[in-house]
């Protein structure tokens, strides 16, 4: 078993419209602006793009910089080279950000509960994102929280799931590259048949099923990895398909609706849907704000949702009509002159488990 100690964590201020995480904020959310892979070393436009889209949220979905490091202060000073990024000061000022992690940011190449730096990370993490002292974000191993914001009606839960502090070893793939390329996959990965191999750990897994019962009319669920997308052999919930399942069938237990997947880490854009849960489920990976690989992006996925994929630095942009008296939800990736790159609306309407039939009773 593996120990995560308490520890102190310095207070930061917090910004103004951000709910600590399980708390709540009466602002209504509209337009929700995220990214992943954003290397420190390379210029960044992307953010004249995302301050021009005017979002009332920002959401950084992991490798918020690339760390890959044992060395606490390297970290740091990677973390400040984002920060004095200009684009980046900008964005601070125009709109909240929250954040989770994935491997590079973590400290490790897909890494997981074995890196020995895990607990000083995500003290570095939480303090650059200033998340406050009191928060409950910070009275617990790992980074993940959750937030609400808006009233009833129009209430957009956002739950920062940690995808490394828990992770068991991922399952390796032996095959030749050669017998790989023909089947045009591009990862290392097999899914791994041990169920009790884990992603969030029990603790987490707790939490979230206690998130996914408290009242909300949209759920965005950011995972720092793709939910959906499973046969490329990078780095997915598919390679722990039991935990996967185990995702489905909370969301199906709890009667949560209005479920959305952010996830990032493979250096392309895409929009997946899975018919696995209760409802139609789809997962909108934005990737990445610097980092882009159209080898990738041309790797099998059979989830993928027209129009396809786009495989240029992009950031990703969540905007909800609440007019309609079934909104509808516009998941568009975006370029660097701001420009749609793909689209795809779902009617919130959609998002829910349907109706018995008259007469009829639902099984058990």
């Amino acid at each position: 078993m593996i120990c995560f100690p308490r520890f102190a964590r310095i207070l930061f201020a917090s910004l103004p419209l951000a709910a600590s995480a399980g708390e709540s904020s009466a602002a209504l959310l509209q337009r929700i602006a995220f990214g992943s892979c954003a290397n420190q070393n390379l210029d960044q436009p992307i953010w004249d793009a995302v301050v021009a889209a005017k979002p009332d949220l920002f959401l950084f979905v992991g490798d918020n910089i690339y760390a890959d490091t044992e060395d606490m202060e390297l970290m740091k000073a990677k973390y400040a080279k984002l920060a004095a990024k200009p684009g980046y000061q900008k964005l601070k000022e125009t709109c909240p950000i929250l954040a989770i992690w994935d491997d590079h940011d973590y400290g490790m190449n897909d890494g997981g509960a074995w890196y020995p730096k895990r607990e000083e990370s995500a003290e570095i993490m939480l303090d650059f994102f200033e998340v406050p002292a009191g928060s409950p974000q910070r009275g617990h191993a790992g980074i993940y929280g959750a937030h609400t914001y808006g009233p009833a009606g129009k209430r957009v839960q956002v739950i920062l799931l940690d995808t490394r502090t828990f992770k068991s070893r991922q399952l390796k793939d032996t095959r030749p590259k050669e017998e790989l390329k023909k089947l045009n996959l591009i990862g290392w990965y097999l899914p791994n048949p041990d169920a009790t191999t884990t992603i969030l750990g029990a603790e987490q897994w707790a939490w979230l099923e206690m998130q996914l019962r408290q009242p909300a009319d949209v759920r965005i669920i950011a995972s720092s990895i793709q939910v959906i997308a499973d046969e490329k052999g990078m780095e997915s919930w598919g390679n722990f398909p039991h935990e996967r399942k185990r995702l489905y069938d909370v969301i199906g237990r709890t009667g949560a609706e209005g479920v959305l997947f952010l996830s990032g880490d493979v250096h392309f854009s895409e929009v997946s849907r899975s018919a696995g849960g209760p409802y139609p489920l789809n997962d909108f990976t934005s990737s990445g704000l610097t980092n882009s690989s159209p080898g990738w992006a041309a790797a099998v996925n059979r989830h993928r949702v027209s129009p396809g994929a786009y495989a240029k630095p992009t950031f990703g942009l969540v905007e909800i009509d609440w007019t309609p008296s079934s909104p509808v939800i516009s998941l568009q990736a975006r370029g660097l002159k701001g420009e749609t790159a793909l689209e795809v609306k779902l009617a919130l309407s959609d998002l829910r488990k349907p109706a018995a039939a008259p007469g009829l009773k639902e099984a058990p």
